[in-house]
């Protein structure tokens, strides 16, 4: 019997008016496009400069052909703090390079030109 009255109340309950809340949000967007105060504030793009600055691979446009291992001062600018080495995403390297320099990166820790764990390196 408790199981059909909560079915009960469910079924009584009024159904949401789709058209008249869509209408209300359409109003809201118009208020926002001319500029007014609306609820919803971000409704058209923001205008923030997501890439402000292109990535780019410094080998390519240097025309850097070869990564030597011996320059352990090249060779951090591509790794970070800890000792780990910066993935493409971050340095913009192209494949090609990366692959280079982390052989070159592994080549200067094995000779022990760089540290294969840094505390605060940079």
């Amino acid at each position: 019997m408790i199981g059909l009255k909560r079915e009960d109340k469910r079924l009584k309950q009024k159904p949401l008016k789709l058209k008249t809340e869509i209408m209300a949000i359409d109003d809201l967007a118009k208020k926002a496009a001319e500029g007014g105060e609306s609820e919803i504030r971000y409704l058209s793009q923001l205008d923030i400069d997501t890439q402000a600055t292109k990535k780019f691979c410094r080998f390519k446009k240097y025309g850097i052909k070869y990564v030597d291992y011996k320059d352990p001062d090249f060779l951090l600018q591509f790794v970070n703090e800890q000792g780990k080495i910066l993935p493409r995403r971050y340095t913009g390297t192209s494949l090609k390079y990366q692959r280079k320099v982390a052989t070159a990166i592994k080549r200067a820790r094995h000779m022990a030109l760089m540290p294969f764990i840094g505390d605060q390196i940079k």
